[in-house]
């Protein structure tokens, strides 16, 4: 029999009291324990039990590791380590962080033909918006086309949203440009590697929860910000007025500066654009059907179902029948629209993301460009996942999103993007929305996009340098226009009133200093509010005696909370 110290709290210490067994079941008796008084007892002694099992303890040096490391056997980190590599090969987790295993054994030719029709439509939805978000970017017209067709068929493999059409988008374009300082191309597409570098490490290391610092306030009035800073970098190619871009009040200063040399043809050009576009997009809320439902024929289902191609595919139409105006007038020895100019033909060449650039004479290193894009890098990602997981939740259809596979998908897709000249992508809704509608039914359709694009690229890059600047301009106001989310002032006056001061603070700081600064000016007052909260709670303590019992009842209102304490 092996002797050892326990307390009364079950640790090893004081009075000594052997150890042969335990027992396992219902009704339990004390037996005598062995002491140094009767050391003679047998071992079975120490405790008894009726209709029980009685279990053996383990050996001495068993049960002295364990009191030696304070009842918990720590493994090794090479244990540690096998452990989780065996963990991490399990068919389960191969399934959970790519997903087209799990739904690719049931793909059939209705979903087939369901993603070739919605990927065909956000092809040329996507084709128009990424010239226009390369202007944004104040890059040319083929780094957005480059944006668009790689991140797609990534995503296809490691997404989990079928809705979600990863590519360029407004807001990183003007991040991408306010943060460039010079290094032009290069700088953009280090800034879209190391974004995906960010995305995978949080998704790795799960830190999603850093999102939720980002409040729905903040997101609003920096949303709202960005809206009015990408139209307001767009005024100049609507009236056809040629200026180097600047903040949001330099560039208002030069518009008035240089307004009486506005192009009157690109001004009629953009303006009838943006109208037309406007009603475009509201056409399709009008349903055309005959007086009784239960007569509707095939002709009408054919009619909605144009109207509403016509409506979705706005943007390209648009820019098609602009580039048209401006071929026949160079035919006729005429130029009287600003046209975007040559865009490159033909597909980028794969290879590793820059890490210099020229700027002036000098050449700066990774680590000069890493300063210079500065908290872009920080930023342009934790906005990237941001809307990528709100986009995700919104097409969820109720089901739980993995917003670390999001996460781990949209990481990746930054990297792989970044080896074709890829300025920063992630989901925008407005494609989710033209998605969904279109009847998307796996990630599959991302593939029939990029291949549009792609054929865009290797077969119209000739024709789109007749494209208007006053059309791209025109396609990125009227899209941005809805972004600013002024039907929110009024339902967040009813509710909490505080909730706009960080809203206005972002908005203001975004407009007038820079957006990165809005945003953190947005999380610094937000924190301020919740420490405030918590440090000075509202609380109302109501004393209830119940018999032999005294009950506080705590109400919190703050939180719109209560709890109970009971005090014999």
């Amino acid at each position: 029999m092996t002797k050892y110290n326990l307390k009364s709290d079950g640790s090893i210490t004081s009075s000594q009291v052997t150890l042969t067994s335990f027992m396992v079941g219902e009704n339990l008796e004390k037996g005598n324990g062995d002491t140094k008084d009767d050391d003679h007892k047998k071992a079975d002694e120490c405790i008894t039990c009726k209709n029980n099992t009685v279990l053996h303890l383990p050996e001495e040096k068993y049960l002295q590791k364990i009191s030696n490391s304070a009842s918990i056997i720590k493994p090794t980190v090479k244990e540690w380590i096998k452990d989780r590599i065996k963990r991490g090969f399990t068919k389960k987790l191969l399934y959970k962080r790519i997903p087209i295993l799990s739904w690719l054994p049931e793909y059939n030719v209705n979903y087939a033909i369901s993603d070739l029709l919605a990927g065909i439509t956000v092809g040329l939805t996507v084709i128009p918006q990424a010239i226009a978000y390369a202007n944004v970017a104040g890059l040319p017209a083929e780094v957005g086309l480059y944006s668009a067709f790689m991140a797609c068929f990534v995503y296809t493999i490691f997404g989990t949203c079928k809705n979600s059409a990863i590519g360029p988008t407004a807001i990183s374009g003007l991040l991408a440009r306010e943060n460039n300082h010079g290094m032009g191309v290069n700088g953009t597409i280090l800034l879209c590697f190391l974004s995906g570098c960010i995305e995978f490490l949080m998704g790795a290391l799960q830190l999603g929860f850093l999102i939720d610092f980002i409040s729905g306030p903040v997101s609003i009035g920096f949303t709202s910000a960005a809206a009015i800073i990408i139209a307001t970098t767009q005024v100049k190619d609507i009236l056809g007025l040629d200026f180097v871009g600047g903040k949001f009040v330099y560039m208002w200063q030069q518009i008035f500066k240089h307004i009486g040399e506005t192009k009157l043809w690109d001004a009629i050009l953009g303006f009838t654009c943006i109208i037309v576009l406007l009603l475009l997009r509201k056409i399709k809320d009008y349903r055309i059907s005959p007086k009784d439902d239960k007569e509707e024929k095939t002709i009408h289902i054919i009619v909605i179902k144009v109207i509403w191609f016509i409506s979705t595919a706005r943007n390209i139409l648009v820019v098609v029948l602009g580039a048209i105006a401006a071929y026949l007038c160079e035919v006729h020895d005429s130029t009287p629209f600003l046209l975007i100019g040559e865009v490159k033909p033909g597909l980028p060449s794969f290879s590793l993301p820059p890490f210099h650039a020229t700027i002036g004479n000098d050449t700066v290193g990774f680590l000069e460009m890493s300063n210079f894009l500065g908290s872009a890098v920080i930023v342009v990602p934790l906005l990237a996942i941001l809307e990528n997981v709100a986009l995700a939740k919104i097409f969820s259809e109720g089901k739980t999103i993995d917003a670390t596979q999001e996460m781990l998908a949209l990481g990746i897709c930054n990297i792989a993007s970044s080896f074709v000249g890829s300025m920063p992508v992630s989901g925008a809704l407005s494609r989710g929305a033209v998605n969904d509608a279109s009847g998307v039914k796996t990630t599959f359709g991302g593939v029939y996009t990029g291949i549009i694009v792609i054929l865009a690229l290797c077969i119209f890059t000739p024709y789109f340098r007749y494209i208007p600047k006053a059309c791209l301009a025109a396609v990125i106001i009227a899209a941005v226009v809805f972004m600013v989310e002024l039907h929110v002032i009024k339902p967040i006056w009813r509710t909490k009133k505080t909730d706009l001061i960080p809203a206005f603070a972002t908005f203001l700081s975004c407009l007038f200093l820079r957006l990165e600064l809005g945003i953190v000016v947005g999380i610094a007052i937000n924190v301020v509010f919740l420490l405030y909260a918590s440090a000075r709670p509202s609380v109302n303590v109501e004393k209830v005696t119940v018999r032999y019992f005294i009950i506080y009842k705590i109400k919190f209102k703050k939180i719109n909370d209560s709890g109970y304490k009971i005090v014999s």
